[in-house]
């Protein structure tokens, strides 16, 4: 293992000065600080130091020995920062008053993988970064930072990706000089939609890795005059982005344990109920990992100017199923619940805890779905249960499933639904356009 004098001598001949020493608050948003890199002993034992209650979610007093947030550096994330030079990027666990702080979504997860690895396993997770390019018009309305991407079908556009391939090749190079391999760049199902995919990881790096995306891809849009934007559904004619998980487990010899070549969906008996673990707490699960209110505008069965959606309305699962919230393919689970708002260290943690329970507790297993539910919908015939319709609805679920509430911890599921009560209750309270133009002259 290197010690902190080889890192900062590491870093020092490769230009670096500063490191940013980054941390997820509750919402899943990139925060953090400069600090000089020849501190980086106290920064790794100690922390760098955050005034707690500036935090969102921390639960942290105004005062005392816990007031402080400490973002402890975990060195084996040091990397310089391509589009900051002389800065290093480095990930932080969340401390207060010398101990793990229980309401630091990293060091949730961190947790949870740290079970299962006692168990022999170990989680990897693919995540599907989908994401818009937004400026604004004249006006301040948003709309697609390209305003010449206007197809009805724009999926895989090469006009679109040629006349944007400034943002997508300085993505490229960033990311592959971050560590990131990369699978594939598309254009995507809305106008102004991409996806940008990338090789799977261990469950915490995948975490790690995806805001280390979205940092990156905040800064790099910025150069080319556009907002990247993680949120679900921008535009209301149009499909919202997602960030399905590939999930799959391997055991301590690195065998698959979901997969099985002999059953109908390639999934062991593992894999099935650990598929049913999803789906009972997908109510639940839905706070976490559709956790705005316009996520709810994504996960709704509306039309789309493409003629086509793809948003996980059921709860069910099926074979290279995407209409589906749980997809099966080649011998492992695709999440199709979470969307890039969500705090994906708390959205993987929430659904690996929810499989576990499947698995643990042997849940009986819904039967498969192999037909296209939409088509389904239109027909007329009875549907699975819906996931839950509003954001409302969503903490509700979470309220009350009290086993995932003990396995995620109630400090920071009581901070969560505090946060996340009050964006709704800003909501409900807030006159719309539309409810202006519905209701103003109409009785």
């Amino acid at each position: 293992m290197k010690t902190t004098q080889s890192w900062i001598e590491t870093l020092q001949t490769q230009g670096i000065h500063s490191v940013f020493t980054q941390f997820t608050d509750m919402h899943g948003v990139a925060k953090g600080k400069l600090v000089p890199l020849q501190n980086l002993d106290e920064w790794v034992h100690v922390g760098a130091g955050f005034a707690g209650p500036s935090i969102w979610g921390t639960g942290l007093p105004r005062y005392g020995s816990r007031s402080e947030y400490y973002g402890r550096v975990q060195p084996e994330t040091l990397r310089p920062l391509p589009f900051m030079p002389g800065i290093a990027h480095a990930v932080c666990d969340g401390y207060a008053g010398g101990e793990s702080l229980n309401t630091c979504s990293r060091q949730l997860l961190r947790k949870h993988v740290e079970r299962l690895k006692a168990k022999g396993w170990t989680l990897w997770v693919g995540i599907e970064p989908e994401f818009f390019l937004l400026n604004k018009d004249a006006k301040g309305q948003w709309q697609a930072a390209d305003a010449e991407d206007a197809l009805s079908k724009p999926s895989y556009d090469f006009k679109s990706i040629h006349r944007n391939l400034g943002f997508l090749e300085d993505m490229r190079a960033a990311l592959t000089s971050l560590g990131f391999e990369l699978q594939q760049i598309d254009h995507e199902d809305a106008c102004g939609q991409y996806e940008i995919n990338y090789k799977f990881d261990d469950a915490l790096a995948a975490a790690d890795r995806y805001m280390l995306f979205k940092m990156t891809a905040h800064a790099i849009a910025q150069k080319h005059g556009a907002v990247f934007s993680a949120m679900a559904k921008p535009f209301a004619n149009a499909p919202g982005s997602g960030l399905h998980f590939h999930l799959s487990i391997t055991d301590a010899d690195g065998r698959p344990v979901f997969a099985d070549e002999n059953d109908s969906l390639g999934l062991s008996d593992t894999g099935h109920r650990f598929a049913a673990g999803l789906l009972h707490h997908a109510d639940a699960l839905s706070a976490l990992s559709a956790p705005t209110v316009n996520s709810y505008k994504r996960l709704a069965s509306s039309a789309s100017a493409s003629g086509t959606t793809w948003s996980p309305v059921w709860k069910a699962y099926g074979d290279n199923n995407r209409t589906c919230v749980v997809r099966t393919v080649a011998g492992r689970l695709e999440w199709r619940l979470p969307d890039p708002s969500c705090n994906v260290y708390v959205a993987i943690a929430g659904a690996l805890v929810a499989g576990l329970h499947g698995i643990e507790s042997n849940m009986p297993v819904p039967a498969p779905c192999d037909e296209d539910l939409y088509e389904r919908l239109a027909q007329g015939l009875p549907m699975p249960e819906q996931l839950p319709r509003d954001l409302f609805v969503a903490l509700q679920a979470l309220a009350k499933d009290v086993w995932l509430r003990e396995q995620l911890g109630e400090a920071f599921c009581d901070q969560f639904l505090q946060l996340k009560r009050a964006e709704w209750d800003s909501y409900a309270q807030h006159i719309s356009p539309w409810e202006l133009a519905q209701y103003a002259s109409q009785y």
